[in-house]
Formats: structure tokens, C-alpha cells, sequence
């Protein structure tokens, strides 16, 4: 066992998800529970899995546990050598029925909850489109006249705060404290846009909407996967997005403006040239 663990340890980084920076939320090598919350969405999710729901697991399990230990050490054979005839007992076949049923009565109200605040979408300041095709993100600003396309980072080309498997070189920007509408789809095969920091995913089917909304907290960087196997390519898509201030989103915008501008006279110039000749 230990040369085991020696060989884990000697193993090179790259086999594992590489640690994120410091102002980064994305997966951690071993990691076993969700990443830090930063939308109200995912901190209700967390309070309701961590705080809510694995005491009563916990109490449900340590319960069944207890009765199975009481089961085997007094109904043990050398304890009992003449087994017992009763059948049933009427009083405890109702506590075993309604006791479950209320536990997960009590279960249903904050889940029902959630499930509301996840799909009703309050009024928002921003909408975005992200389109899913093999194996790369498009995303509009439509009412900013803005597109780009998300393509993964190859590994020989990141630089030193970049993430392998999870950086891309066009990332969704959006302002702090904004409520984000965002419209999924795809172009080819099922895709889902899922950035667990902000407790999201939707799946992504061709000629279907989707639409799911967050509101960032805090600034950073939050990544995420597709989330439904889409072909060979499937792990090389990643969702990054770039929370900034309300004036760096501004100038972001500005600049992405020019950018979508002038890659769009650029296409139909040469549409046109083309036509031409």
C-alpha cells in the first residue's frame, strides 16, 4: 500500500485537474464537495445539500445502522433457538409509514423552493445566447450586436493564469451583480452549459431554447464543462466566464462592439469578392 501511495504521489501533475488561481473557482485536484457558491442560486444549494439535507441522511443512516446492529445481536441464532411466529406488527407498520412520508414532506418545501427560484426568471440586465456545436461555444450580446466564438486553449499555448482543459481564448464576460438571462441551444447534437460556481445547467438541444439565468456576487473567473457527452471532443469545450465591475464590463463591451463590427464587414467583404469572381 504504501509504494502505492508513492507511485500516486510521483504521478505528474497533468494526470489531475491542475489547481485553479487564486481568483479562479474551478475544480481541485481530490476535490469531493461543490465549489465555493458565487451566486445566490448556488449559496441556497449549498445551504439546502450541506445544512439541510445531510443531517437528516446522516440521522436516517446512524438510525438504520443501530437497528440492524440491535436486529443481529438479539435475534442472533445462538440467542434464539426457537424463532419467533409474529407476522406483523399493525402499530409500527404505520410509524414506518407515515414517519418516511412526513420526512419527505419536510424535504419537498425548500426543494420546491429552489426548483421555482432556478426556473422562474426575474427580469434581466443582460441576455446572452450560447450555442453548442462539436466542440466549441458561440455566444451572442443580442441586444449589443456582439458574437464570438469559444474555442479550448491548447496546452502548448497557456499562459501562466490559464487553466488547462478549462480556459478559453474568447470567455463569456459579464458585470458583477447583474441577473444574466441565458439562452441555450445547439447546432448539431445535445451540448448543456453547466458553471457549477453559479449552480447552473441546461441542456443545449438543436432547434430547441432553453433558458437559465445567474447573478454573479463577487468578480473572478468561473469555469465550466459541457455537460452531456457529445462526441469525441466532449472534454475540450469548456465554459469560462469573466465577472468584472459594472465600468470594466462598459469597456469590455466597447471593445468587443469594434471587434464583432469589424469581423462582420470583414465576412461580407469577402462574401462579396467571392461573388465577384
Amino acid at each position: 500500500m504504501t509504494r502505492l501511495f508513492r507511485r500516486i504521489a510521483a504521478m505528474p501533475a497533468s494526470l489531475f485537474l491542475l489547481a485553479a488561481p487564486a481568483s479562479a473557482e474551478a475544480p481541485e485536484p481530490w476535490q469531493m464537495g461543490f465549489q465555493k457558491a458565487a451566486s445566490p442560486i448556488m449559496e441556497e444549494t449549498v445551504w439546502f445539500h450541506d445544512w439541510f439535507l445531510m443531517p437528516i441522511i446522516t440521522a436516517i443512516s446512524l438510525f438504520v445502522l443501530a437497528l440492524l446492529l440491535i436486529c443481529v445481536w438479539r435475534f442472533r441464532e445462538s440467542a434464539n433457538p426457537k424463532p419467533s411466529t409474529r407476522s406483523h406488527n399493525t402499530p409500527l407498520e404505520i410509524l414506518w409509514t407515515l414517519i418516511p412520508a412526513l420526512i419527505l414532506i419536510a424535504i419537498a418545501v425548500p426543494s420546491f423552493r429552489l426548483l421555482e427560484r432556478q426556473l422562474v426568471i426575474p427580469e434581466p440586465d443582460l441576455t446572452i445566447k450560447a450555442t453548442g456545436h462539436q466542440w466549441y461555444w458561440t455566444y451572442e450580446y443580442p441586444d449589443h450586436k456582439v458574437e464570438f466564438d469559444a474555442n479550448l486553449i491548447p496546452e502548448e499555448k497557456l499562459k501562466k493564469d490559464q487553466i488547462r482543459l478549462l480556459s478559453t481564448d474568447n470567455p463569456v464576460v459579464v458585470p458583477v451583480g447583474a441577473t444574466v438571462r441565458v439562452i441555450i441551444t445547439a447546432s448539431d447534437v445535445i451540448h448543456a452549459w453547466a458553471v457549477p460556481a453559479f449552480g447552473v445547467k441546461a441542456d443545449a438541444v438543436p432547434g430547441r431554447l432553453n433558458e437559465t439565468w445567474f447573478r454573479a456576487d463577487r468578480i473572478g473567473a468561473f469555469y465550466g464543462q459541457c455537460s452531456e457527452l457529445c462526441g469525441t471532443r466532449h472534454a475540450y469545450m469548456p465554459i469560462e466566464v469573466q465577472v468584472l465591475s459594472k465600468e470594466g464590463f462598459l469597456r469590455w463591451l466597447a471593445r468587443a462592439k469594434r471587434e464583432s463590427a469589424a469581423a462582420a464587414a470583414q465576412k461580407t467583404e469577402t462574401k462579396t469578392g467571392g461573388e465577384e469572381s
